[in-house]
């Protein structure tokens, strides 16, 4: 047990399907989670239970304080942080561009934006220290390049702006051995589609996909994974997508 993962939003959807998987690659897991301790203590038990380790980390991203307090979990376990994988993100309801209001967007960019610039920033500062590189994984979304219209423009746009940190990130600290990628999911089946007031969205559109289907969580967990491994040791810079052709 001599590598740590931190997952945010590893509480449901993508994020438990990547902490579980990297629990069974031989990670120990920082689970993060911002309120439902339930969800993500059910994470960790099932971690525990496949002989794995997780470690709590309860902090809200979208805050200086959040994310120290996050930090402050993970480097009381006692082993080095090799990786992080920047899950946490949220939506708005579906409504029309005109009647969006500051405080959706303050939420929507603080978390998805703010949020994994200020998790990239303590990852690479223990990675620098423990000089030994490490591999940063960003969780964009196809609507970074699709707009997202009548639905939820300013996640797509947060989105964009991951894809483009995820560029940066990667040039300027790649030759110490840090490699940034991005997955871009599509229409996935979690929960963050109801929670937007579009619970019909992945019947209805997983049809119109080319591959005909909606994906699931573990099929992009498993390509985070990839990305993360030494199997992906030429890799970085790159924006995945993992959307069925959509």
């Amino acid at each position: 047990m001599d590598r740590l993962v931190l997952v945010t939003g590893a509480g449901r959807g993508i994020g438990a399907a990547v902490a579980l998987a990297a629990a069974a690659q031989g990670y120990v897991v920082g689970v993060n989670y911002r309120r439902d301790r339930a969800a993500a203590e059910a994470v960790c038990a099932a971690i525990a239970v496949a002989g794995g380790h997780a470690v709590p980390c309860p902090g809200d991203v979208a805050s200086e304080a959040g994310v120290a307090a996050v930090y402050a979990a993970l480097d009381a376990c006692g082993v080095p942080l090799r990786a992080l994988v920047n899950n946490a993100g949220v939506t708005g309801r579906v409504m029309p561009f005109v009647e969006y209001t500051a405080e959706r967007l303050r939420t929507t960019f603080d978390t998805n934006l703010l949020g994994a610039f200020l998790c990239a920033r303590e990852a690479v500062k223990r990675m620098l220290a423990n000089d030994a590189g490490g591999a940063i994984v960003n969780v964009s979304s196809a609507a970074a390049r699709l707009g997202s219209p009548h639905e939820f423009i300013d996640y797509a746009a947060s989105k964009g702006a991951i894809d483009t940190f995820t560029l940066g990130l990667a040039r300027e600290y790649g030759e110490r051995g840090i490699r940034v990628n991005a997955v871009r999911p599509g229409i996935i089946r979690t929960s963050i589609h109801a929670s937007a007031g579009a619970v019909d969205r992945v019947e209805r559109l997983g049809p119109q996909v080319p591959l005909g289907r909606a994906g699931e969580v573990d099929e992009v967990a498993r390509t985070i994974l990839w990305l993360l491994s030494d199997e992906a040791s030429y890799v970085t810079g790159a924006l995945v997508d993992v959307a069925g052709g959509r």
